[in-house]
């Protein structure tokens, strides 16, 4: 019998094995090149250590130059709707009512659909491979510590909004029931409420902010919302007229929507000194006190800088907002309280996709006024909010992973909101429940100061409730006008004081001239101010696909990919050397049995 032929190689090796070889010359195998690393270990160390990573440069600050291609538009339409109401209330009342329906009537089942896929998308990227990635060098810490950090995200983003609904909004869902649902369902108020004020703002903040601070701190790009977009449009058409466009409309949601929110501030500051009974019967003159003496101090806190004003005013707006829960908590119904929060957080997520899915064709299509009132507003509320939350959010998150950056946007406002209308909504629903209704005469900015006026100690409470809605007042227009600033001067990191002040203050009286135009003009400006930020729907879609697109490209994803590829190749030749040795075992025994069996010895 011959002896087998030592060139056979083991049934499948060979196959594998020539294919790895016939890939050789065009590109070495993972084993080579990993020899070629390792003989080279000092050199790449010493790169490794002494370089930053290729996605990082320093953003380049520019210069004080204002972009008037920017301000010119802006001032011209803001100034233009400011005189149509002086001039032409009833017009403008009109065109505001009609306008707000024929956004939320067309367009609302779009508001609805993209508020839940905003919140998938916050959480896939947090949890995904990108989170990792730095917002700035990858060893670059946090510019400000993690309380300051929530502290300031929290105060800019709905302070003055929790303290106008917190109370109201539960109890209006419990005496009237929401679409589908019965009148009296405490579980159903607080639910509707939670999904109004936890993940769904937060989630379209944290897109803008995310995408703006990618762009900014990792890319180096200018730290505007045109400037997330250049995956999309490139570097001209950022700097074009869509990019132009884009930041144009960024300032003027940013005026309205800030001048809605000192709107709502000063009718609720005016509704508290009234209940103290510190001035009787206040009217519109005490609206323009309130608002000067808001405005000054919030000049002072935009000249101070983001560093100093806006992040002391937020530690101190977190202490005074526990203060003030906390006494409500403890005078209030506790027991009550308590047993709320496990049942709110329960409805909360057992009728999540009924709320998400809620649209004008629900309830036998009888929901869609109640969306137009509630949730559609609300959708349009934040999504006018966004450029300018957002952009604050990216300016305070500097250093920040992208899983942190999510965590903390998502998860850390959405909770301090759930216990915020556990307390607060709770007390309201409990003292509906005993007779002892603060509803009054339904007017929501004095049911907050109704509810504290039944607890003891109520009037030195709603002092602090009032001190409590100035600041947070500051802290929105302190950042508002900071980014109006940066928006004005090319995209600057640190907008020049000055600049930003002057964008305050013409805020200050846009909200004062139309707040004393007529009794309706808050809600005619709430209706602008929808209908002007409605394009930045699309804007939010398309930062979604700009910063994954953006992502995609970034070095450490790349590096992550690189090292799969590198892992599953090196692995596929450990598997091939693997069995070309086990054949090569296979066949020394074939040969030493056959040897044995032929009285010969084996051969080697």
């Amino acid at each position: 019998m011959t002896t087998p032929d030592n060139s056979t190689e083991h049934p499948g090796v060979g196959s594998a094995a020539s294919e790895a070889s016939a890939a050789t010359p065009a590109e070495p195998t993972a084993t080579e090149q990993l020899a070629t690393m390792m003989s080279n270990a000092d050199y790449i160390g010493d790169r490794i250590g002494g370089a930053a990573h290729p996605d990082f440069r320093e953003p380049d600050d520019g210069k004080a130059r204002f972009d008037w291609a920017i301000i010119i538009p802006a001032a011209a339409v803001i100034i233009g709707v400011v005189l149509w109401a002086m001039l032409g209330s009833d017009s403008f009342a009109s065109f505001a009512s009609s306008s707000l329906s024929f956004v939320v009537d067309n367009f609302g089942w779009a508001f609805v659909l993209f508020g839940t896929i905003f919140v998938a998308f916050m959480i896939i990227i947090g949890l995904s491979k990108f989170g990792s990635i730095r917002l700035g060098g990858d060893n670059e810490a946090p510019e400000f510590r993690t309380v300051s950090w929530i502290a300031m995200m929290f105060a800019a983003g709905m302070g003055i909004g929790l303290m106008f609904y917190g109370a109201t909004e539960p109890l209006t869902f419990y005496r009237d029931g929401v679409p589908g649902r019965a009148e009296n369902e405490v579980g159903t108020a607080m639910a509707s409420a939670m999904f109004h004020w936890t993940l769904h703002p937060w989630a379209i903040y944290a897109i803008v902010g995310l995408a703006i601070a990618y762009s900014t701190f990792r890319r180096s790009r200018p730290q505007l919302i045109s400037s997330a977009f250049v995956p999309l449009i490139g570097e001209k058409g950022a700097k074009g007229f869509l990019g132009k466009l884009i930041d144009t409309l960024a300032i003027i949601a940013t005026v309205f929507g800030t001048a809605t929110s000192l709107g709502v501030g000063a009718l609720q500051i005016r509704a508290g000194l009234s209940a103290s009974g510190l001035i009787d019967s206040p009217g519109d003159w005490t609206i323009v006190g309130i608002i000067c003496v808001l405005t000054l101090a919030f000049i002072v806190s935009a000249v101070s800088g983001v560093g100093k004003g806006i992040q002391y005013l937020s530690n101190a707006n977190m202490i005074m907002a526990a203060i003030l829960a906390i006494f409500v908590f403890i005078l209030g119904p506790t027991v009550a309280m308590l047993n709320l929060m496990p049942t709110s957080i329960g409805a909360y997520f057992a009728q999540f996709f009924e709320m998400a899915g809620r649209t004008g064709v629900s309830a036998n299509g009888t929901a869609g006024e109640w969306l137009s009132t509630w949730t559609i507003f609300y959708w349009a509320w934040w999504i006018s909010w966004s450029p300018f939350v957002g952009m604050f959010l990216a300016r305070i998150s500097r250093g920040r992973t992208i899983r942190e950056f999510a965590i903390g946007v998502l998860v850390v406002p959405s909770l301090v909101s759930v216990v915020w209308f556990s307390i607060f909504g709770g007390t309201a629903i409990r003292f509906e429940q005993d007779g002892n209704s603060i509803w009054g005469d339904g007017s929501a900015e004095s049911q907050l100061f109704n509810l504290l006026h039944q607890l003891p100690g109520g009037t030195i409470l709603g002092v602090v409730a009032m001190i409590l809605l100035a600041t947070f007042f500051i802290t929105s227009a302190d950042s508002a006008s900071t980014v109006m600033g940066t928006l004005a001067q090319h995209g600057r990191t640190n907008a020049t004081p000055w600049v930003s002040a002057l964008w305050g203050l013409l805020t200050a009286i846009i909200g004062m001239v139309l707040l004393t135009v007529n009794e309706d003009s808050l809600s005619n400006l709430q209706s602008i101010t929808i209908i002007a930020a409605s394009p930045f729907l699309i804007v939010i879609i398309c930062l979604m696909i700009a910063l994954t697109k953006d992502l995609r490209e970034d070095t450490l994803y790349l590096d992550y990919r690189s090292q799969q590829e590198f892992a599953a190749r090196l692995a596929r030749e450990r598997r091939i050397h693997a069995e070309h040795q086990r054949a090569k075992e296979n066949k020394a025994r074939r040969q030493e049995r056959l040897a044995k069996r032929n009285g010969k010895r084996p051969i080697k």
